[in-house]
């Protein structure tokens, strides 16, 4: 699912834009490149401590719109690139994937996960 660009972009650090829309509109939320972790081929985990209207939103519609970029990795013409990702998302609680980000995160009380069907570059 992701290619080799976008492995390496989320090796440098960068913003992570989060958007989920609920009844009263859509909401962005922030993180790190460097706190993604991708497992299974498809799946993005991210420590959540916060996020308390992402949950929201992801409880009510679980559509969600990543972009991810790193101004240190070549794009299609020019240093810079990023990328827009969609899929679906929930929150976890406990289990395996909550057990290994917790071991790496200890601040986190959850862990967004984030399941990809399409990551677009967009520089």
């Amino acid at each position: 699912m992701f290619n080799e660009k976008f492995l390496e972009v989320i090796k440098h650090e960068g913003v992570v834009s989060i958007v989920t829309c609920g009844t009263d509109g859509a909401h962005v939320s922030n993180t790190w490149n460097s706190y993604l972790t991708v497992v299974e081929g498809n799946k993005i985990l991210i420590p959540a401590a916060a996020m308390i209207k992402t949950e929201k939103n992801i409880l009510e519609n679980n559509i969600v719109k990543l972009t991810v970029g790193s101004h240190e990795v070549m794009g299609y013409r020019y240093m810079g690139t990023g990328f827009l990702l969609e899929g679906t998302a929930k929150f976890l609680r406990e289990g395996e994937y909550f057990d290994m980000m917790k071991e790496k995160y200890s601040f986190l009380t959850r862990v967004l996960e984030v399941t990809v069907n399409s990551c677009k570059q967009t520089l």
